[in-house]
């Protein structure tokens, strides 16, 4: 099953998609932030559809302690409103650190910082969708139920 993930950043929108078997997710794009959320809604159901894919996991920034903040409040609001605009389920998975965990992997690869800025977001989205891929299905998804746009 191919599945689409999406890092909500404030700026950018990072996006990765997994392989057609749901086992290896991989950066895809990055979106611009600008002040029109449903065209960003837009772009990320065109990318669902170009991708033949099944699901979309939203990043879900949780505070350290587990807990729901205003960060994360807000993308789950997103991700109900995305529900909307996709064909396929839409669900949550908690991505604290998956920025972080980007950005040190192109440190390491010596990336330049102007190089890695315009990169991280899709590189967060596959650490993020990488992590929802291999959890065990007892774990997923994040949320009660997923939202789903096709019910």
């Amino acid at each position: 099953m191919r599945v689409v993930g999406v890092d909500l950043g404030t700026k950018r929108i990072g996006i990765a998609v997994s392989d057609p078997g749901g086992i290896l997710a991989s950066p895809y794009e990055v979106i611009a932030r600008t002040n029109d959320a449903p065209a960003h809604r837009r772009r990320i159901a065109a990318i669902v559809s170009e991708t033949a894919a099944e699901r979309v996991v939203v990043g879900l920034p949780l505070s350290m302690d587990g807990s729901v903040g205003p960060a994360a409040s807000a993308a789950i609001d997103e991700a109900q409103a995305l529900a909307e605009v996709v064909l396929v389920p839409v669900e949550t998975f908690d991505e604290r650190l998956t920025t972080v965990t980007a950005d040190r992997s192109m440190i390491e690869r010596n990336m330049r910082a102007g190089a890695r800025r315009k990169v991280v977001d899709k590189v967060a989205a596959a650490v993020l969708l990488q992590a929802w891929l291999d959890a065990p299905k007892a774990r997923r998804p994040m949320n009660p139920a997923p939202m789903d746009s096709t019910a």
